[in-house]
């Protein structure tokens, strides 16, 4: 079987897709995707999406995303290259809505970026025990640890040992390390289901964000340098939580090709 794909990638956070409307890879995707995100006897990407039929009446498509180790979760990055690849591969159009394992989304072009949608957030908890140590869902769980200088952190050595802490549970949480810089923020991320560092992490950009609102330090829109780029994040405070929350940011087609299974 020859496999069509297209590579993107969104601030260095890179990603096969797949055009599976038709439903072929039903029952596959966990196998699939541990060997086509393999950077050495595979493709290599930071994860693998489907892109299927809507699940909802009136969403456009839906976005099936899995982690290089055939896990499944939201993924804000691959949110906007899917929306990307769905509106000029798939003959999409410039805005549209979407379903992922975490609800409904709407993407849009802004100029040359694209914007995604996510869903109302909750607070961000700060953990008093640990101080300068935040947690929140943002369809993936992230914990957010505030440091004076981002790339001094062990990351290798500190992003595991919180990854699997006891308090995450038996799925874990990805790791952001977080500092405040003039004009924003800047992060580095220690990411589970790819077990290391990656280069950027959408709904960590998007946790970091509301870390710093609820912590007074930033107020939205809030600009985020990661290793691969810039991401701004706009959203809009409530008591229980963050309403009108949205993701902004480059992305770009890598390349194309076929793959033999």
């Amino acid at each position: 079987m020859n496999l069509s794909f297209s590579k993107w990638q969104g601030t260095g956070n890179d990603f096969v897709l797949v055009d599976d409307r038709a439903g072929l890879l039903q029952g596959l995707e966990e196998d699939l995707a541990r060997r086509l995100c393999d950077r050495h006897f595979g493709i290599g990407s930071d994860g693998l999406i489907l892109i299927r039929k809507s699940i909802d009446v009136g969403a456009d498509f839906h976005m099936e995303f899995l982690n290089p180790d055939g896990s499944r979760s939201f993924c804000g990055n691959g949110s906007r290259c899917a929306f990307a690849y769905w509106s000029r591969s798939l003959e999409g159009g410039p805005q549209g809505s979407f379903t992922a394992i975490d609800g409904r989304h709407m993407g849009k072009w802004e100029s040359a970026e694209v914007s995604i949608s996510l869903p109302d957030l909750p607070l961000v908890h700060i953990d008093l025990a640990e101080p300068g140590t935040d947690f929140v869902n943002t369809g993936s769980p992230h914990e957010l640890v505030w440091v004076p200088a981002v790339d001094g952190v062990p990351i290798t050595e500190d992003g595991p040992r919180r990854r699997y802490a006891p308090r995450h549970g038996a799925g874990g949480s990805n790791i952001n390390y977080v500092q405040r810089t003039d004009d924003g923020l800047r992060m580095r991320t220690y990411e589970r289901g790819v077990e290391a560092e990656t280069l950027s992490c959408g709904s960590g950009v998007v946790a970091a964000a509301l870390s710093a609102v609820q912590r007074g330090v930033a107020t939205p829109p809030v600009l985020v340098d990661t290793r691969g780029g810039r991401l701004t994040v706009h959203a809009h405070r409530e008591e229980a939580g963050y309403s009108d929350v949205r993701l902004v940011g480059p992305v770009k087609e890598v390349f194309t090709g076929t793959i033999e299974l």
